[in-house]
């Protein structure tokens, strides 16, 4: 009788035990984040304007930007403009390789950075300076610290984000 309350007991604590969700450690990337959040945050600080560009190796959309030289030509056409190629989603491959075979990189207007975190998961992250991430590539215009655009659905064409950009730096 007693062996018989000792294991009912003790599988009662047990099953107690199972139910009670163990707490969520702190995702590993967390200070990687917050660093390199700060790093961009110090670019945007600085006079005139910045393209934040957040894109992934895997990514084709991404990809079509690059063909034909198209960010390459921009980058080049606006060498008054700060460019920060940041891979996302990208499992921390900052995407120099790729970004170098489309004639990006030796530019001194452009950084390039990788966010730390997977493409996939509980870690997948969803937004980047505050602002929401739901897909790739995204295109955002920064003049004087302070987001004015967000082009966050595809494919950029950079006719328009000329425009975007000349519109981000007038005074209205």
């Amino acid at each position: 009788m007693r062996l018989a309350l000792l294991l009912a007991s003790a599988l009662l604590l047990s099953t107690l035990g199972a139910q009670t969700p163990a707490p969520s450690p702190a995702p590993a990337a967390a200070p990687a984040v917050a660093e390199l959040e700060q790093r961009v945050g110090q670019l945007l600080t600085q006079p005139g304007a910045t393209i934040v560009h957040l894109w992934a190796t895997w990514c084709p959309n991404c990809g079509r930007e690059f063909k034909d030289g198209g960010w390459q030509k921009f980058v080049e056409a606006n060498p008054q403009t700060r460019f920060v190629f940041v891979t996302f989603w990208n499992d921390g491959n900052d995407g120099k390789a790729q970004l170098a075979a489309a004639g990006i990189g030796a530019q001194p207007n452009v950084t390039i950075l990788a966010h730390p975190g997977p493409r996939k998961g509980d870690g997948k992250a969803t937004a980047f300076l505050g602002t929401p991430v739901t897909w790739l590539p995204s295109t955002w215009i920064y003049d004087k610290g302070k987001l004015k655009f967000a082009l966050n659905y595809g494919e950029v064409r950079f006719g328009i984000l000329q425009q975007l950009l000349e519109d981000a730096q007038a005074k209205w």
